[in-house]
């Protein structure tokens, strides 16, 4: 089905609020897909209980800068699912929403985020005047955090005898002219809105390459340098509209940036919504079950009209559908487990599990290669063609 992305930037007072509390992601990840599912869903001329959309989420904490950014990434099916008489599901594709439609459904959010804070107590209204309530008592953890997530949102040092101040910053000659404005993006109080990228339906490798865009990590080894002084050079993926280019930090001042990244324990960072949840109950007739499921179900089909008793059980659930080790080094790493790097033809297999140093060492040694000392407790793999 086609798909469309949905991105909500924060101001930087709520990406505080987010980092200190991240428990509160939930509600509004809530808020957020409630917009968008009946904006879809008056696009396509339903009510509120006619249809149902699917969405996942990639709750995403980083700018390019390293910086701390948590915003909202939504794979949105673009169009919902309406029920047949028999209770089959009908795709209903949606239209586009317009720059109009995309600045009224930002200010909605908003305002329900604002409402659903307040009621929650950590936003505080005053004299027509909002701001963060003072956090209450909390771990010896959380006040650590703290001052590290608000530096790395503000660009500035944690601590240290330069602390609150801006990290250094390498700039270019001629500083980036300000471009167009950009088409479906809203922009609101430091709120931003974007849903200009689509994906057509059956577009499977344009689909897994947004789906490796949101999912890549924070930094790339590319970007990240030691200069002779012994700093650490963050080089930004695209310059800044003021000329900067690099983002300089000690090594010390580095680490405490990647600590603020990290995100709590048990925070799952990937959101499943509607017909796409684990528990929906349509999940199972509108995601694809793969093709040895398939086979499985149809081959049970023509066992049960030939009343042939067997010992699969119909009803039971299949298993998903896993990628071998293999496979998932040579997509996402493009380290090829399985033919030889030589030729590219030969398979390869493996024959043998060394863990013994000095065996190591002397394969190693005969090959011609630098015998480095391996970690202790890992086995090096021979293989051959």
């Amino acid at each position: 089905m086609p798909v469309r992305q949905w991105v909500l930037s924060l101001p930087i007072p709520l990406r505080v609020l987010l980092a200190a509390q991240p428990e509160l992601v939930t509600p509004v990840l809530q808020v957020v897909q409630r917009v968008v599912t009946r904006h879809l869903l008056r696009q396509a001329g339903l009510k509120a209980d006619e249809g149902h959309g699917g969405a996942v989420t990639l709750i995403q904490r980083f700018g390019s800068a390293a910086n701390l950014n948590i915003h909202l990434h939504c794979l949105v099916l673009d169009g919902v699912y309406c029920c047949d008489a028999d209770g089959s599901p009908a795709f209903i594709e949606a239209d586009a929403p317009t720059d109009d439609e995309l600045h009224a459904l930002l200010q909605t959010v908003i305002a329900r985020l604002m409402k659903m804070l307040t009621r929650r107590g950590v936003l505080v209204e005053d004299m027509g005047q909002t701001y963060l309530a003072e956090p209450d008592a909390d771990g010896e953890e959380a006040r650590t955090l703290r001052p590290l997530q608000a530096a790395a949102i503000t660009y500035r040092i944690a601590f240290g005898p330069r602390a609150g101040q801006k990290v250094l910053t390498l700039r270019g000659a001629m500083p980036r002219e300000d471009s167009a404005r950009q088409p479906l993006c809203a922009d609101i109080d430091g709120f931003s809105l974007h849903a200009a990228v689509r994906v057509e339906a059956h577009d499977r490798k344009r689909l897994e390459q947004l789906c490796r865009y949101i999912t890549r990590p924070a930094l790339s080894d590319e970007r990240v340098q030691v200069n002779a002084a012994g700093q650490v050079e963050l080089k930004l993926k695209t310059p800044w509209r003021d000329g900067t280019t690099h983002r300089v930090l000690s090594p010390l001042e580095f680490m405490r940036r990647l600590a603020a990244l990290v995100p709590r324990p048990r925070l799952h960072l990937i959101r499943f919504h509607g017909v796409l949840a684990p528990n929906a109950k349509l999940r199972s007739l509108v995601v694809p079950q793969g093709p040895e499921v398939e086979e499985r179900a149809t081959a049970a089909v023509a066992a049960s009209e030939c009343v042939v008793q067997t010992e699969t059980n119909p009803d039971r659930p299949d298993r998903p559908h896993r990628i071998a080790w293999a496979r998932l080094l040579k997509r996402v790493f493009d380290i090829d487990m399985q033919h030889c790097p030589n030729c590219g033809a030969g398979e390869l297999k493996i024959i043998a599990a060394i863990l013994e140093r000095p065996v190591i060492e002397k394969i190693l040694t005969h090959l011609g290669l630098d015998p480095q000392p391996p970690p202790r407790g890992r086995a090096r793999e021979a293989r051959q063609d």
